[in-house]
């Protein structure tokens, strides 16, 4: 018998109200029937501009916010159907690590008594604390003697290994991460993804990365999920993604990396105009406006999502006339 995924999600769907002019309201849509899933041990990157929704799918998935419709999935088992105890061991299980290092730790409690916090939750005797706690804190390369140091006495990425620690003291199954290296300098960028690629080789934990920046997904992980206004519009193997791409979209997002596709030909694939608003969304293809390859199809009719390889999916019309039938 096939086991369930670890985690997934079914046909969310997510609007926010945002108020105009003459106090009229109107919707933003930030979700669009999105369903993903995260299998035991796999790491999961989403990619996409800033506004494309990948945020508010990691809230989700990690219980901060509740979905219009559609459910997620721990276990084979919706979120919506656990009961108090089930939902305490979820919160537990699926651990979040936020963008801004700094507002996601309490100011006034020092670092080591932040990151035992999940250890004294779970009733852990305090004779073995202080070991446990050693043990995490070395693990993203902070140094005992500074559990009792306060955050502001910490660099940003000092901040973003606390809050890694922190997470991992709750000894989760999930770990999610949002934009977790967007706000340091690039020399901590790569200390930080190095303690994340160690936390893969060394352990059974599933991971969910989101980031803009898709040069970071390729280094960690398995599978990449590319959302475009609210919506999945490719996913695939990171490798096979990147080699063989199967929306206009993502190779667009492939050629804008600095020295990764520097050819006068890759020039032409660039975006040139800004994401369109989520309040507006396009009729077909959400793309269509910003595709140099759009015909009449795309600007009527939404394209279907079609498996071109194993596991690797998208969603365009001319996916096979601009990339070929793909294998079997």
């Amino acid at each position: 018998m096939t086991e369930p995924n670890l985690l997934s999600a079914v046909n969310l769907h997510k609007k926010f109200k945002v108020s105009g002019q003459n106090r009229s309201t109107r919707f933003l849509t930030a979700l669009d029937q999105v369903s993903l899933h995260i299998s035991a041990g796999e790491t999961l990157g989403i990619a996409g501009e800033s506004g494309c929704g990948k945020s508010t799918v990691a809230k989700i998935m990690a219980g901060l916010l509740l979905p219009d419709s559609g459910d997620v999935l721990y276990k084979g088992t919706p979120l919506s159907q656990l009961g108090k105890s089930d939902r305490k061991i979820y919160r537990q299980k699926t651990q979040m690590i936020f963008q801004d290092p700094f507002s996601s730790l309490n100011p006034r409690m020092r670092v080591g008594d932040s990151i035992s916090e999940p250890l004294v939750i779970s009733g852990m005797p305090a004779s073995l604390r202080r070991a446990e706690l050693a043990r995490i804190m070395a693990s993203v390369g902070l140094p005992y003697d500074s559990a009792n140091r306060f955050p502001d006495e910490f660099s940003g990425g000092q901040r973003q290994r606390i809050g890694i620690a922190r997470a991992l003291a709750a000894a989760p199954e999930i770990l999610i991460a949002d934009e977790p290296v967007s706000s340091l300098d690039i020399s901590i960028q790569a200390q930080i993804i190095n303690i994340l690629l160690q936390m893969k080789q060394e352990s059974a934990l599933s991971m969910m990365i989101v980031s803009h920046n898709l040069l970071i997904l390729r280094h960690i992980c398995d599978r990449i999920i590319i959302m475009y206004l609210g919506a999945i519009v490719e996913c695939g193997p990171t490798a096979e993604l990147f080699s063989r791409c199967r929306h206009p979209y993502t190779e667009a997002l492939i050629a804008a990396i600095p020295g990764l596709n520097a050819s006068d030909a890759s020039k032409g694939v660039l975006l040139h105009d800004d994401l369109p608003s989520a309040l507006s969304i396009p009729p077909g293809c959400r793309f269509h406006p910003r595709c140099r390859h759009a015909i009449d199809l795309c600007r009527s009719e939404v394209p279907k999502m079609t498996e071109y390889a194993a596991g690797h999916t998208a969603a365009c019309h001319l996916s096979e006339a601009l990339f070929g039938q793909g294998s079997d």
